[in-house]
């Protein structure tokens, strides 16, 4: 329950996003071991390690469409795709893919593909030393 609380927090008067938000949220979490960490700058979805997240963009941008949440996600590896709205490696073989959710249509197969490919990366890799 106050997790719900937190989440609830989190988005404030963001009753869209929040929607976009609670769909992602009832896929993930049908899968073995997550759990969810609600910070201040974004919710987490956890496993062995974090693998995804969703947060609110902090500035308007022309790019990024009003009510929109950003889903993030680690993998071994670039995905080549127009829905990437950003992508960086921080560490080689590990890039951070950044997805604009502005409709639910949005979160839809594919999406909830390469959301899987990361929780099984997450599940999978050794941690950097």
């Amino acid at each position: 329950m106050e997790k719900e609380f937190e989440t609830a927090l989190f988005f404030d008067d963001h009753v869209i996003e929040e929607k976009y938000y609670r769909i992602l949220e009832e896929k993930l979490m049908q899968w073995e071991d997550v759990h969810i960490k609600v910070s201040k700058t974004q919710i987490s979805f956890i496993s062995k390690y974090l693998f995804a997240c969703v947060s609110l963009p902090v500035r308007k941008l022309k790019e990024i469409p009003p009510h929109s949440i950003i889903v993030t996600f680690g993998l071994e590896f670039m995905l080549d795709s127009k829905r990437i709205w950003q992508k960086s490696e921080p560490y080689r073989n590990r890039w951070t893919h950044h997805v604009i959710v502005s409709k639910e249509e949005d979160i839809d197969e594919e999406l909830m593909m390469w959301l899987y490919e990361a929780y099984y990366f997450n599940r999978h890799k050794t941690r950097r030393k």
